[in-house]
């Protein structure tokens, strides 16, 4: 499984959210944390499927990773 973080792009409607919720629990993913505040999902999600979320026009998918500052 990989973690996730998706986005909507700005201007897209919040409705958008749930359907990226409901892709991602119909495709055995698990959503770990919601972010209304700027629309964003983190997800654990199959690795071989993350190709799927990412080719939406909607939103977009990166990697769950640490972030530094110096």
């Amino acid at each position: 499984m990989s973690t996730v973080i998706i986005t909507l792009k700005s201007g897209v409607d919040a409705n958008e959210l749930e359907k990226v919720k409901n892709d991602i629990r119909d495709q055995g993913g698990e959503i770990t944390h919601e972010s209304k505040l700027i629309k964003s999902i983190h997800a654990k999600f199959p690795t071989d499927k993350v190709h799927t979320l990412a080719t939406n026009e909607n939103w977009t998918v990166e990697a769950d990773q640490e972030v530094r500052t110096q």
